[in-house]
This record gives structure tokens, sequence and C-alpha cells, in this order.
């Protein structure tokens, strides 16, 4: 077979069942083993969202999602999605094209250094000059990208290769020098934090994504069951303990709850997994925890000691440290539940107290009513996706997540126009749940062509514009720092979104009365197929609360009402 055929064949057998991508030159043979070979394949309609899909796939099933691109500016297309993944751990194998070997360093027709360029941010990338290399490549490119902490792998292969006939044989197994994917660390490093625990009086879990990547959520919720300690998260560690469950605090940081971040300052032992401490979640770095004996449970030696120091760290992955942890608080000769009942009950009444809030103002809209109307609507395995800026900590705010996987969000990036295509696959990846994105005004013009790919392909998701005519996050900065100065901020154009998705094949909805919460938005969230609403809130709506630059978490700006 040639090295297209070779590449398909590859990715049967890591079973990729959907590809995303966007055909070009360099890439012409593959596509044609695409058409040949009848391989289920997405046509986006830019390359920028062909590897959000894939992304938003990868985050919603756990599997590699899977992108093709033409090259010279269809494989840079593809940066911004890349270094999404990257930051935030995803695992994406991208087969570029390149120019054929003899063209290659000789400023040819769409060509692009690719290799150079995308090397600081995937976890490990190839240039394939010879077919004969594609079976090995392929098959140590998905390996490294779900294995340890996953991450995007991209595979430039030159034209040429992909036209070469060559006897092909995948390899059953991966030899790598200096990387087998397995992380094992000290066992004597998970003893060191089982006594600290045991001497702790006001314990504070706090998760992230890495538990999510591992497939520990469980682990997670049976240890602070254990401890009867409350839990908080970051932005990505959403749905590793459900919205519900009692200590529950929701998420931490710049724009996290009162409760979180208080019990962040002032608890004495603060157990941190499969998070990197982030400086949207640490606030003021000098006086992040200042009461606690902080631990680390990591998979990446690079992230101990980063930002925050640790006390004690635990080295090695999810999988292999936290049910050894598990086992030894259950072996404890201590009623942990019962020593921290005082301490749990105290955190609960802060979250009682100075719940996520909203202040009404007449009929209009208010995000958080929005979004949290939206929540009582979905059920637990509704996936919801974001875009980024005031409408995603507004999400992170006001809809419940249950489980893991169920809120998809670019967090280290902070990527806009992230949503829609990242939903679109979200809804590919798994077609029995919900899908409902929230994005803003600003946000979704940067990927708005993906309206196309959802109506041509019939992609059931529901798209909600948080609209307030400005460039929300932007515009509360200018408000609160730059003295009302809407710098270039301001979006009080003519566009018409819903006119817009109408005219790409989908149905749209405008809302502006806080009334049709109730009358209007129930039936629209009902109804098959993709929709666009199109909900008009203030402009000057703040996020809150808030932890100015440079302040510590128990310096938040505080604000708004119980709701």
């Amino acid at each position: 077979m040639n090295g297209a055929q070779a590449v398909l064949e590859s990715l049967k057998k890591e079973g990729v069942d959907v590809v995303f991508g966007y055909p070009g030159g360099a890439v012409l043979t593959l596509y044609d083993a695409v058409y040949k070979m009848k391989f289920p394949h997405v046509l986006t309609r830019h390359e920028q969202g062909a590897v959000h899909a894939a992304d938003g796939y990868a985050r919603a099933t756990g599997k590699v999602g899977v992108v093709f691109a033409t090259s010279g500016p269809g494989a840079t297309n593809l940066i911004t999605g890349i270094a999404t993944a990257c930051t935030d751990s995803v695992p994406l194998v991208c087969i570029t094209g390149q120019v054929a070997n003899p063209y290659i360093g000789k400023d040819s027709f769409q060509e692009a250094d690719i290799f150079g360029i995308t090397t600081p941010i995937t976890k490990h990338n190839y240039l394939v000059k010879d077919a004969k290399e594609l079976p090995r490549v392929l098959k140590e490119a998905f390996f490294i990208a779900r294995t340890g902490r996953p991450g995007p792998v991209v595979i430039d292969v030159a034209k040429d290769v992909f036209d070469t006939k060559f006897d092909y044989h995948y390899p059953d197994s991966v030899q790598l020098r200096g990387y087998s994917g397995e992380y094992t660390g000290r066992e004597e490093e998970i003893d060191a934090v089982a006594e600290a625990v045991k001497k702790a009086e006001r314990p504070l879990l706090f998760v992230g994504g890495g538990i999510i990547s591992s497939g520990t959520a469980d682990l997670v919720r049976e240890i602070a069951s254990l401890l009867g300690a409350p839990v908080t998260s970051t932005l990505l560690g959403l749905g590793v303990v459900p919205a519900d469950a009692k200590g529950f605090l929701g998420f931490a940081g710049m724009h996290g709850s009162y409760a979180s971040n208080m019990a962040i300052q002032e608890c004495d032992l603060l157990l941190c997994i499969g998070m990197r401490f982030s400086d949207r979640v640490t606030g003021k770095v000098a006086g992040f925890a200042p009461k606690a004996t902080i631990v680390h449970f990591e998979l990446d030696e690079a992230e101990v000691n980063k930002n925050v120091a640790a006390d004690y760290r635990v080295l090695g992955d999810l999988r292999w440290s936290l049910p050894i942890f598990r086992d030894k608080l259950k072996a404890a000769d201590k009623d942990f539940a019962a020593a921290h009942e005082e301490w749990l009950q105290h955190v609960i009444r802060m979250s009682q107290e100075h719940p996520f809030s909203y202040q009404e103002e007449g009929d209009l809209i208010k995000p958080g009513a929005l979004i949290k109307k939206i929540s009582e609507l979905s059920d637990e395995n509704t996936i919801a996706v974001t875009d980024v800026g005031q409408h995603q900590m507004w999400a992170a705010q006001f809809f419940d997540v249950y489980k893991p996987r169920h809120f998809l969000t670019s967090g280290g990036q902070g990527t806009m126009g992230y949503g829609l295509p990242a939903a679109m696959g979200a809804k590919i990846g798994k077609p029995d749940s919900s899908v409902i994105l929230f994005t803003g005004d600003g946000s979704i013009m940067m990927n708005c062509q993906e309206f196309a790919t959802i109506a041509d392909n019939d992609i059931d998701v529901k798209v909600v514009i948080v609209h307030n005519c400005i460039l929300g996050m932007v515009g509360q900065w200018q408000r609160l720092f730059y003295n009302h100065h809407y710098s270039q901020s301001e979006l009080k154009g003519k566009t018409d979104f819903v006119k817009l998705a109408e005219a790409m094949g989908i149905k749209g909805y405008r809302l502006t009365k806080k009334e049709e919460l109730e009358s209007v938005l129930p039936a629209i969230l009902a109804e098959k197929g993709p929709a666009l609403l199109d909900v008009w809130i203030p402009e000057e709506e703040d996020v809150l609360p808030m932890v100015p630059g440079g302040k510590r978490l128990d310096q938040m700006v505080l604000g708004g009402s119980k709701k």
C-alpha cells in the first residue's frame, strides 16, 4: 500500500473512529485514500475549527483526537488549537502535509517549517521523509499523546511519502529511549502525606484536570468521603466531584467562590491533586494558603515547586498513587470524618452565606439567571462547552457539573473561538449527550464559519450567545482599572446573529426579556437539531467575585445579592 493508505490503516488500528480536517495540495493523496477507504471524516470550514473540534472530541471521550491539514497555511492554521491542547494536556495527533522531499527548505509554494514552529507547543513532533517510517511514527505518536501527561503530537509528512508504496507492517509495541509512559513513584512519599493528614484539623482537597485525564475521579470522591473534607476545584477540575456533593465549594481563583478562596486561606492542609497552580488560581503567590501544609500529587515533575512551593510531593501517575493513598487512609486508626466535621460545617456555612449570586434588574436577563435556568433544564449527562471571557466564568459559576468530561473549556490559553468547534467535536464523540455551548458576541465571531459544518452534518448543538455588545472581560477590566476607557472593545455593530445562523442553515432565536427564560427557553432547548439563542444581557454586568491582580485570594471584590 502507499503512504496515504498506511496512515488510514494505522488510524484504524489505533481505534480512531473520526478525523477532522481540511484538504489541500500536499494531502491530496491522503484525501484520495479517505475517499477510497470511506474513512469517517468531518470537513470543517477552517483548519482551526478542525483542531478545536478534535480537542472537544478528545476532552469529551478521553480518546485521542485526530486532525488532517495541508502544508503551509493549512498547517499553521492549527497552531492556536495545538497550543490550547498542549497547555490543557489534551491528547491530539495532528497529521499535516509538507511539500515533497526535493522541495523542502527551498521556500517552495505553501512550505512552512511546521516541525520547528510546533516544537514549543507539542508533547512531541515528527517530520517524516521516508514512507517506511510511517507505521513506527504513527504508533509512537498515539502512544505519546495518550500516555503519561497527555498532549498533542504533530506528524508532518512530505507529500511524496503519501504516494510511495511499501510493505506495510504496523508495530505491536513501542520502544522509546527514556520514555515508557509509566510513572510509578516512591511509596514513602505517600507515607509522609498520610502522616501529615493524621495531624491535620482543617484539610481541604484541591482537585484539577489531571484527575479527569487519568480517570481517577471516583478515587478522589472516595478519599474526600473518607476524610470528611471539603473540596474545591480548578476550572478544568469541574466534574471531578458532583456539584451537589456535600462540602463541594465550587471552583477557586480569580472568579472562584468565596468559600473556596477562604477555605484555601484558612485550611491547615491543602491536598492538591492533578493541578498546576495557575496564576489565575493562586492570586498573590506569597499570600496563597498561608496557614497550610501544601501537598502536591503530580505526574509531571516540572510542575512541582514551579509556581507554589510544596511541603510534600507525591510524584507519579494518579492511577498509581491515589489507590495507595486511599488504602493508607482506610488503614489509619482514626475517624477522619468525625474529626473534621466542625471544619466541614464551617466551610459549608461560608458557601451558603456567600453563594454565586446576581442582582435582578427589572425585566433584563441576567447571565446568572440564564445559565442557572439552563442548568436546571439540563440532565447530569449534558456537556457544557464554553468559549472564553465573562460568559465562561458565569458558566463555571452557575452551571452544575456532575461528571468528569462534562465541562469543556480552554483553561490555560483562554482561547476565544474554541467553543463552537469544540462543542461540535464533543457532540460527535458523545452523540447521546446533550451539548450546550455558552459563548459571547466576541468569541462566536472567531470561528462562526463552523455553523455551516454543524448545519451540513446536522450536529445537535445548542449555542447560547451571552450578548452584551462588548468584549465582556476586556470591558470589565477597562471599567474597573482603566477609568471606563472602552478602547476597541465595544461590539455595537450591525451583525445579526440570528440571521447569520439562519444563513448557514441553523434555527435562530433572540431572547431579550427575563420572562422568556420561562416562556420560551425550555421549548427551544427541547427541540431536536442545532439552534442558536441570541440572549441579550446588560452591557456593564461584572463577573464577581473577583480577585484583582496582585491581591490575595481573601481580598476578593464581592457583589450581588443572594439568588
